[in-house]
């Protein structure tokens, strides 16, 4: 006799930049049976970060991240490999964490806002909304941020020069590109 698969859950999750003032978050439908490797990934296209740094899953006391020879160890990290959503989430409105880049601290809030029935009809994973562009990878976190943003926006500040040049001046913080960001994540599959 042969098992039947069981159609995965749809989950609503709003991930959130953490102390991002106004917030930039996405809201996204994945399956229950999403890696964390694989959440990872989605995250990244979501949010706009280029993949460059470290990350980590912060789920009750345990960390969860992908094996990395020699600090694994040292950082107390479980693999993220095999652990699937379904796994860690026991209801709607279940929170954990995502930090990407150990030096900046991109922290992360994962919000579960739906435990949704599967749908095969159902493209996943897809975002459905969010608010804000991501900021420029090494601006030194959330607060560095805050200061790039003033100094990009002021030619007499000391340091406009410098982020004009390395990010451009046509960065606006208000661009939201859901159709650039649903192409890459359907790229992803």
């Amino acid at each position: 006799m042969s098992k039947s698969k069981t159609p995965a859950q749809i989950y609503q999750i709003k991930v959130t930049l953490r102390d991002s003032k106004p917030p930039i978050w996405r809201r996204l439908l994945i399956s229950s049976e999403t890696t964390l490797t694989t959440l990872h990934d989605i995250i990244q296209i979501a949010m706009g970060w280029e993949d460059s740094h470290l990350h980590a899953f912060e789920v009750g006391e345990d960390r969860y991240s992908a094996p990395m020879e020699d600090l694994f160890d040292d950082l107390d990290f479980k693999d993220e490999r095999r652990i699937k959503l379904s796994k860690i989430v026991p209801a709607e409105g279940f929170k954990f964490g995502y930090e990407y880049d150990f030096g900046d601290s991109w922290n992360h809030i994962i919000l579960v806002e739906k435990i949704l029935p599967a749908d095969p009809a159902q493209v996943v994973p897809v975002c459905i909304k969010g608010k804000r562009a991501c900021p420029p990878e090494d601006v030194r976190g959330v607060w560095g941020y805050d200061t790039f943003l003033e100094a990009s926006k002021a030619p007499d500040h000391p340091e406009h020069d410098m982020y004009t040049e390395w990010v451009g001046d046509d960065f606006d913080s208000e661009v939201f590109d859901m159709d650039a960001i649903n192409a890459a994540l359907h790229g992803l599959k």
